[in-house]
């Protein structure tokens, strides 16, 4: 589930009806909308358990302010604990069986995640602009890069799961009128984006650098559509080499963390506004959980824009792009592969279960949020969907911890210059023409989405 077991993984689903428990795809749509549903029963019966169980430790100068905070809420965090802990164990037990050591090591990544947002609070940090995510994933870093992760401890690191989890909650803060709204427009971008860096990383690729076709469309795949996720499908969909996938993935986690600094250094440098700042982040980064990072150390609205290009316009690209390449590796190369055969139904099987949770999560809100007063929309606010809110938070920093804590920058840097130079042509192109669609061409358009 997370980057660490991203070379033993599988190339792709099934199709099968096993998926529903053993992909975790799906497992992130359940858990997602199986807490979107328990804050709405909450909330309905008039309990505020969901509202008591998040917290956001306060802005401080002085150290004594959290810690007394903490303390005042040790019951709640208990609660918040064992919540996430029972939900993640269901999931982890049909996943991989090792509920065990996912529980010691869970353990310890929520104390860290913990300890994370008190330090993201301190006024220092904020005064710099290091905020929580990015914190999260320097910690994490220096961790893994400085001491050996125990295997108990890897276990817990589920980083797309925590990512996609936290995506499906942030469906029940985006209206699905607004995700309606600006599909076509991220539709449209994502293509233009999509099909420019996959063509010029596949090409450069090919043409200049001598690599085989098929490692040239997994590279190009991973530059181009949902990082890791794409990487793995495509290649499947084009039978790479396993040595290849891995050098792919490789490559977009390093550019990733990478891109995590530099975007919104850049963001900030150029004075863009929130909104397109959060569109080119989906436009630039490769995957879902680095992209994250970069548009949470903008605010609110970047987030939003973010996963409107990334999720609504690129990810779900992904079930398209593997039956043009399997059709493309049939007839087009050579044929040394048995069990290539393109199927229209590669597009449903490929495609991210977790955008649908998203979606659904969307439309239960905004049809309750239709129908109510302007008394009940105040309380759905506070009692309902600022839970959800704070729970995507924590979902978000598990995830940016378990990026860092996966990742040895020695080992993925070590992936020979041909792949490296081929993918950066890729980011040359890319994060230019992401600025120039987002922030010049399209800028007005995102300015509008809050």
């Amino acid at each position: 589930m997370g980057y660490i077991s991203a070379e033993k993984k599988s190339t792709g689903p099934s199709g099968g009806w096993t998926d529903l428990w053993k992909q975790e795809d799906y497992w992130a749509m359940w858990l997602g909308l199986a807490i979107v549903l328990l804050a709405i029963l909450f909330w309905s019966i008039g309990n505020n358990f969901m509202s008591w169980i998040v917290l956001k430790i306060p802005n401080y100068s002085d150290y004594r302010t959290a810690l007394s905070y903490i303390i005042s809420h040790k019951s709640a965090l208990l609660a918040l604990y064992l919540f996430f802990l029972v939900l993640f164990s269901i999931a982890v037990k049909a996943l991989t069986g090792e509920v065990k050591r996912f529980l010691l090591g869970f353990t310890f990544l929520f104390l860290m995640s913990l300890l994370v947002s008190v330090w993201g609070s301190w006024d220092v940090m904020k005064k710099y602009n290091f905020e929580t995510p990015l914190l999260a994933l320097v910690v994490g870093l220096i961790i893994s890069n400085f001491f050996k992760i125990p295997y108990w401890l890897s276990t817990a690191l589920q980083t797309q799961f925590y990512v996609k989890l936290g995506i499906v909650l942030m469906g029940a803060s985006l209206p699905v009128t607004l995700i309606l709204q600006a599909g076509s427009t991220a539709f449209a971008q994502a293509t233009i984006i999509a099909v420019a860096t996959f063509l010029t990383i596949y090409w450069t690729g090919t043409r200049i650098f001598a690599l085989d076709k098929r490692f040239a469309a997994t590279l190009a795949a991973g530059g181009s559509i949902c990082g890791v996720s794409a990487s793995i499908a495509i290649g499947g969909a084009v039978k790479a080499e396993k040595q290849h996938v891995s050098i792919a993935i490789s490559l977009v986690i390093l550019c990733s963390i990478i891109m995590i600094f530099i975007l919104p250094l850049a963001i900030k440098a150029l004075n863009i506004l929130p909104g397109p700042a959060g569109a080119w982040i989906g436009t630039a980064e490769f995957a879902d959980a680095p992209g994250m990072a970069a548009a949470a150390a903008i605010n609110e609205q970047a987030i939003k824009t973010f996963i409107l290009m990334k999720v609504v316009g690129r990810d779900m690209f992904i079930g398209i792009w593997c039956f043009i390449m399997a059709l493309t590796s049939i007839t087009r190369w050579d044929k040394r592969y048995v069990g290539t055969n393109p199927n229209a139904l590669d597009i449903w099987i490929r495609f991210p279960k977790f955008v649908l949770g998203f979606i659904v999560a969307s439309i239960i809100i905004t049809l309750l949020a239709a129908s109510a007063n302007v008394t009940t929309s105040i309380a759905m606010n506070n009692n309902l969907i600022n839970p959800i809110i704070e729970l995507r938070s924590w979902a978000f920093i598990f995830t940016f911890l378990s990026i860092g804590l996966s990742s040895r920058l020695k080992e993925l840097a070590s992936v020979g210059w041909r792949p490296f130079a081929a993918f950066t042509a890729g980011v040359l192109i890319n994060i230019p023409l992401g600025y120039l669609l987002s922030v010049v061409i399209m800028g007005n358009y995102w300015i509008t989405i809050k």
